[in-house]
């Protein structure tokens, strides 16, 4: 593994991505590495930019100044928290699935969170995840948030579902 490689960290401003995000600079901070927060994006999820107006679609880099702009509001003040960590924010245009393993390319690790602002409520982990741990290049480390069920209600403890 090379240690000057980065750590990749998925953001969606979910509950889950800002954990993941919290780990992942806290381990950034630790191994020294620097970090790549990545905000996939499409036309469907990303905030409107300001050249829109009704009958006017702008082009894909003004949805792309807004998600970044978005974006950079958004962690600004759990990046204050790790004034050492070198960061870049990065917001590929593609599904985040894609995109994350597009960036475990090189990568040291890659943080996500267990699910994320989609899907379905009764999957235990969340797709975007699933498919990093998948198919990323690299390590994948799944971050659950510190309180609260990460999953679904059970109708059967756990511990009797795996017992012999």
């Amino acid at each position: 593994m090379d240690e000057q490689a980065p750590v990749v960290i998925g953001y969606d401003d979910s509950d889950f991505s800002r954990e993941a995000l919290r780990k992942g600079l806290w381990l950034a901070g630790k191994l020294g590495a620097r970090a790549r927060v990545v905000r996939a994006w499409t036309i469907s999820n990303a905030p409107r930019p300001a050249s829109w107006e009704p009958g006017y679609v702008p082009p894909v880099e003004d949805f792309a100044a807004a998600v970044r702009d978005e974006l950079q509001a958004q962690v600004a003040p759990l990046l204050a928290d790790h004034p050492d960590v070198e960061v870049s924010l990065e917001v590929p245009h593609g599904a985040a699935g894609r995109e994350l393993i597009k960036a475990s390319v090189g990568a040291q690790i890659v943080v996500v969170g267990t699910r994320g602002l989609g899907g379905f409520s009764g999957l235990l982990l969340g797709s975007v995840s699933d498919q990093v741990v998948e198919h990323a290049a690299c390590d994948v480390l799944v971050v659950r948030r510190p309180d609260g069920d990460q999953a679904p209600p059970r109708s059967m403890k756990l511990d009797r579902a795996i017992e012999p």
